[in-house]
């Protein structure tokens, strides 16, 4: 969330920053401004009241020490119309504040500087590309073929237990599936990551904290009896480990790791582009999240980006990095850089990972602080990435792999895995 003092002081500023985003912010950021006005200007006069009433209130008491009882009776009658209308002003007051509040949530994260102007993901910029492409043998298959032939993912026995979308992995399928998540975390607990396990369900307030909600409250799964959600990432739960919470400067930069599923409902997802592993409702993932000092958070941001090109060399799958244009920038993010791999089966790059800054926005939301050393609260900077998200990591890795005596296992996941071939 922008926070309303930087809007008020900046407005032309936002409105040319969210016309980045392809967003006219005109009308919302002037009903921001307005609705803020009146709501300090409630305040003040709520303040004036209660203040006056307080000083009724010592009058009376020092009217009554002297025996002046009809002096105090009129003052009195002055404290319960005070009464009357401080409790009217603080109505108005509560309500400008929510009204003022669901508009706040409305207006989506400013890019950086260096976000390129776009609408579409064809705008996005390729800002480095590495690993060779393999030449595949003659009746080299997409990985939902691979699957079958080696009886290692079974689509249609999870369609059978829940739905599309939601695999059965078997055998050395499974086993490679958990040889990549703990390979991840290692990965990342030796680049000082500190592991965490979380609750795969979310209360409302968590949603919010992260930016899930209002925005993306039609992709995620909800149990309305009580109120929860499944998320759609670790990153929702992991970063609400610091909601409400004021650090010392001294703990920055705090780094965290977490592996769960994940839960998107994908609604309106259709074509050729879904099948397979290519986008499900239910799949594993690797996030890595940090909480920075803002005056260090791009530096952070640039190590985690290596840090997820370091995992894709020791996998030897060819990936590339885009920084994402405005127009195909998640609502929460000031700068995100997506991970692709290339699947040479199905002749296409896959999204597997991004990772981005979100400075304040999901900060202001948290409430997650940090004392400075003026003894000052400052809202600190949020950042995550996936470090991996594996379905498509494990698509990747069946299609380039694939021989016509099998699929061979990336050499840095054998240890893992304990086995060299699915054959």
């Amino acid at each position: 969330m922008l926070q309303i003092a930087f809007i008020r002081e900046n407005q032309e500023k936002v409105i040319t920053a969210l016309a980045k985003r392809n967003i006219d912010a005109t009308s919302v950021v002037e009903q921001v401004v307005q609705l803020d006005e009146k709501r300090r200007a409630t305040q003040v006069e709520l303040d004036n009241i209660l203040s006056e009433s307080n000083k009724l209130s010592k009058d009376i008491g020092e009217l009554m020490k002297a025996g002046e009882k009809s002096k105090a009776a009129i003052l009195k009658e002055k404290t319960v119309l005070n009464k009357e209308k401080s409790k009217a002003l603080a109505e108005t007051a509560d309500a400008l504040a929510a009204e003022l509040l669901e508009k706040l949530y409305t207006l989506p994260n400013l890019p950086a500087d260096i976000v390129p102007v776009g609408k579409t993901p064809e705008e996005n910029l390729n800002v480095f590309e590495e690993g060779q492409i393999p030449v595949l043998h003659e009746g080299a298959q997409p990985h939902w073929e691979l699957v079958k032939k080696y009886d290692i993912i079974d689509f249609e026995l999870g369609v059978k237990i829940t739905g599309a979308g939601f695999p059965v992995y078997k055998g050395k399928g499974a086993k490679l599936q958990r040889a990549l998540i703990n390979y991840f975390l290692d990965k990342n607990a030796a680049a000082g990551y500190n592991e965490v396990q979380v609750p795969h369900m979310v209360n409302e307030a968590s949603a919010y904290g992260t930016g899930q909600l209002p925005d993306k409250e039609g992709q995620m799964y909800h149990d309305k009896t009580d109120d929860l959600y499944l998320i759609p990432t670790a990153e929702v739960p992991v970063t609400n480990l610091f909601r409400d919470v004021i650090l010392n400067e001294n703990e920055l930069p705090v780094l965290t790791t977490a592996y769960t599923p994940c839960f998107r409902r994908e609604a309106g997802s259709y074509g050729a582009h879904v099948r397979g592993l290519n986008r499900l409702h239910q799949f594993d993932k690797v996030e890595i999240v940090r909480v920075e000092h803002p005056d260090k958070s791009y530096e952070a941001l640039d190590g985690m980006v290596e840090h997820v090109k370091g995992i894709l060399q020791e996998l030897k799958l060819p990936y590339r990095i885009l920084r994402l244009c405005g127009g195909d920038m998640g609502f929460t993010s000031a700068l995100t850089y997506d991970f692709e791999v290339f699947s040479t089966a199905q002749d296409r790059w896959l999204e597997i990972s991004s990772v981005s800054n979100f400075e304040t926005f999901q900060a202001n939301r948290l409430k997650l602080r940090f004392k400075d050393k003026d003894g000052k609260n400052q809202l600190a900077h949020t950042l995550n990435g996936s470090a991996l998200a594996l379905p498509r990591v494990l698509a990747g890795i069946l299609e380039n792999y694939q021989t016509p005596e099998g699929i061979v296992i990336p050499e840095v996941l054998r240890p893992y895995c304990g086995f060299d071939i699915i054959d």
